[in-house]
């Protein structure tokens, strides 16, 4: 038995194998031209020393850091949270250091973040913007790898992950209608402005009631300035304060929806008897509420493995393939708060 360092090498690993440093690298790097036996003797030493590949050597080798960038609007909102939570597993499962950056929804802060902070931190960046505008990424640099997440300021310049915004809310919307809910109030809503998800989920809202016959009443549509819990209890006690009270509320995430149970409890309204609420994102507090929420569940893991893989892949060969759009799975989980 050899002597070997704390840290096995390659050189140890070569020696107890009985074979040169080069045949270790080849079969670590999986090359052809290795026998079947030299290579069960060289894995054999791998396991038996306990070699690991030093990757942050080899990156630094190819000029690379070994690090990326997931950068989010605010991660007190559960939902991207959870969403690093995936990105980060994935990244290392991939062999990867994931560098976390909070833009609070500020223009400059992802406009640094879209530009990798002019500083070479990391390979590659994924995005979640909220105030980025299509210029932003048709003058972005385009040697940086750049992969975003949500909404999309601009189609088909930069690679994108998301779900189907407006299918999604179509659904949602669908099953409050299926329960015999007509006035559907939506929560954190837009009608004007940028094609942002509150624009595209408000339009699959509106799909589902044209479907059904139902006029779009513009006052069911309740903005928010946050998507906080706060700002859903506010908006829910505005709503069914009014004249005309919703049976209903779309709230366009689970924060606002979480918000609004409370709002409507302290109003003395019972869910679902008085009302229906759903909300969108199933973050993992939706399960434990009370009443438990009916909300849109993302594939989140799916969405973290997605972007990883298109960021790694725009590392390794920037020119690949032209930006690529992937649409990721999602369902309505139907819970109490929906009269489960």
């Amino acid at each position: 038995m050899i002597g070997v360092a704390a840290r096995p090498r390659i050189k140890d690993v070569a020696e107890y194998a009985g074979v040169s440093p080069k045949t270790v690298s080849n079969v670590i790097n999986d090359f052809e031209h290795v026998s079947d036996q030299t290579r069960a003797a060289v894995r054999e030493a791998i396991d038996a020393l306990g070699y690991r590949v030093n990757i942050a050597g080899r990156q630094l080798r190819q000029g690379r850091t070994g690090m990326i960038t997931l950068a989010v609007p605010e991660l007190d909102v559960a939902y991207f949270a959870e969403l690093a939570k995936h990105v980060i597993a994935e990244a290392d499962r991939r062999g990867r250091t994931v560098l976390l950056h909070q833009t609070g929804k500020v223009r400059e802060r992802e406009l640094a973040a879209l530009h990798g902070f002019d500083a070479q931190f990391s390979d590659g960046v994924i995005l979640s913007p909220l105030s980025l505008v299509p210029r932003d990424l048709a003058t972005r640099d385009r040697r940086l790898p750049v992969v975003l997440l949500g909404e999309r300021p601009a189609e088909g310049t930069t690679d994108h992950v998301g779900i189907d915004n407006v299918g999604a809310a179509r659904e949602a919307t669908e099953h409050l209608l299926s329960r015999g809910r007509r006035r559907i109030a939506v929560i954190g809503g837009a009608v004007r402005g940028r094609q942002g998800t509150d624009r595209l989920r408000t339009d699959g809202y509106r799909e589902a009631l044209a479907a059904a016959g139902l006029p779009f009443r513009e006052s069911l549509v309740v903005p928010v300035e946050a998507y906080h819990w706060q700002d859903g209890a506010r908006a829910a006690a505005m709503a069914v304060a009014r004249r005309e009270r919703p049976d209903a509320l779309l709230c366009l995430n689970d924060h606002l929806a979480l918000g609004a149970l409370r709002a409507l409890h302290e109003a003395g309204l019972s869910v679902p008897r008085d009302l229906d609420v759903m909300g969108f994102d199933d973050i993992e507090a939706s399960r434990f509420s009370v009443p438990s929420l009916t909300t849109v569940a993302p594939d989140k893991e799916e969405i973290a493995r997605s972007a990883v893989s298109l960021l790694l892949d725009r590392i390794d060969d920037p020119e690949s393939d032209p930006p690529q759009d992937r649409v990721v799975s999602h369902r309505l989980i139907v819970r109490e708060s929906t009269g489960d």
